[in-house]
Parts: structure tokens; C-alpha cells; sequence
């Protein structure tokens, strides 16, 4: 069971709904979607989702990540506007690897920061304040970094998600970040924890070493001189270290 999947024991699991029916007219459009998302769509559930006239919004967990390449993310942000009038429909989509990304993704394409709230009953809740805290600034503060590499670690034994991020403002201070969440089992809770690197190199071996059972304590981040937002959804891979397969 990968980081944000729910609990069997603990609630049903819902369906998502695209509500896309009679919106085939553009069927180049229509055969994308269902490419790029529809294709697995009894496998996706709905860990949050905000509809507003033509606009809906989705935080959802692919199911059927864990049995594709290790490592990939298991999120998918989906932003639908559907056009009635011509019974067609335009999307955006993009795997991410934490749901506070995936939220960050969707607010910065006109959802309301307070309609995509994860759904309490779907995947562990945080352990603590501090995971609390970094996860409302992951998801306000998305444009601000971008995600160098990340991995999905969903070993029952360890599950672990890592996922370097690049400062934009090349003034920021520490400009690599790495933000780890870990999923204990038996609590059902997950922590959140976020660390600060000089260069990029570092920043990846840090998350090789922790996939590999060998890392140290995540450095501080250096504190700014003057106020800086903190890291957020990443945008554009880079090259990404050995993770141990699953």
C-alpha cells in the first residue's frame, strides 16, 4: 500500500467521476483523456476535488502506479473545463508525488486554496504540527521551487516518498531542498520533514542514501536574510540518483 492509499479498514473506497458524457465532439481531445487519464479510471481515487461551473479539480491516487517503472509518483492532478456548448472539453494533468503538490498544482490553475482539502478518511493523517505546517506551505507556495527528481518508495517496510526541489529566486537561501514523507504502518500516520542543500548534488545523494537505508539527519534550512517562501511543486525533472527498486 503506497503512501496515500486508504486504509482498507477504514472507510469504502470512492469512485471518481469526470462527468464527461456527450463531450466527445472533439474526439482527438476525447481519445487524449482517455489516454492520459480516463484509461485507469476505476483505478483512481478521489483524495480530494472541487467543481466550480465548467471548471473541476482533482487531487487523485493511481492505483496502478505501483506496478509501473519504481519510484514513479502515485498522485495525479487532473484540472478539467468542460464547454457544453460545443460538447467538448479541454484537461491538464500531471503526476506529482505528494498530494500537497498535486493541491499546489490545481490552486495555481484558479482552484480556491480552501475548496481542495484531502479527505480525512482517505490515507494516513499527519503525525504531527510540523508535518501539518509544511504541507499548507507546500501546497500555497507551488510556484516557488521546482522539483528536480522524485521517488515513491512503497515497500511495506519503508515507505518512503523523497523529492528534490530547485529554488526559482537564485537568492534563496539554501536553493536545494529535499522534502521526505514516511508512512508508519502500524500508527497509520505519515511525517513530513524538509531539508536544506547548497548544490544539487548533494540534495540527490542525500535522497539516494535514504532510499538506500543510509542517510544521516536532513541539514537545516539556512535561514534567509530577508523573507523568503518556502519550497513548493516542483515543475521540471532533472537527472535523478539510483533509488533501491521496489
Amino acid at each position: 500500500m503506497s503512501p496515500s492509499e486508504p486504509a482498507p479498514a477504514r472507510t469504502s473506497v470512492p469512485q471518481v467521476d469526470f462527468n464527461l458524457d456527450d463531450l466527445d465532439a472533439d474526439e482527438e481531445k476525447y481519445l487524449d483523456f482517455y489516454r492520459k487519464v480516463g484509461v485507469h479510471e476505476d483505478m483512481l481515487v478521489p483524495l480530494a476535488e472541487h467543481h466550480h461551473g465548467a471548471h473541476s479539480y482533482y487531487v487523485l491516487f493511481d492505483r496502478t502506479a505501483t506496478w509501473g517503472h519504481p519510484g514513479m509518483p502515485q498522485v495525479l492532478a487532473v484540472h478539467l473545463q468542460r464547454d457544453h456548448a460545443k460538447q467538448t472539453f479541454s484537461f491538464e494533468q500531471a503526476p506529482l508525488p505528494l498530494p500537497s503538490m498535486a493541491q499546489s498544482w490545481l490552486i495555481h490553475r484558479g482552484c480556491p486554496h480552501d475548496a481542495i482539502g484531502l479527505n480525512p478518511e482517505l490515507g494516513p493523517p499527519p503525525a504531527d504540527e510540523a508535518t501539518r505546517a509544511l504541507e499548507k506551505r507546500l501546497a500555497g507556495d507551488g510556484d516557488r521551487y521546482a522539483m528536480g527528481y522524485s521517488y515513491t518508495e512503497d515497500d511495506p517496510d519503508d515507505m518512503v516518498t523523497v523529492v528534490a526541489l530547485r529554488a526559482l529566486d537564485e537568492r534563496a537561501p539554501s536553493p536545494f531542498r529535499v522534502v521526505v514523507e514516511e508512512v508508519d504502518t502500524d500508527a497509520w500516520t505519515h511525517t513530513l520533514r524538509e531539508g536544506g542543500f547548497d548544490t544539487k548534488e548533494a540534495a540527490l545523494q542525500w535522497c539516494s542514501d535514504r532510499l538506500n537505508g543510509e542517510a544521516g539527519p536532513l541539514p537545516p534550512v539556512r535561514p534567509a536574510a530577508a523573507t523568503v517562501r518556502p519550497a513548493g511543486v516542483a515543475k521540471a525533472p532533472v537527472s535523478r540518483p539510483p533509488g533501491r527498486s521496489r
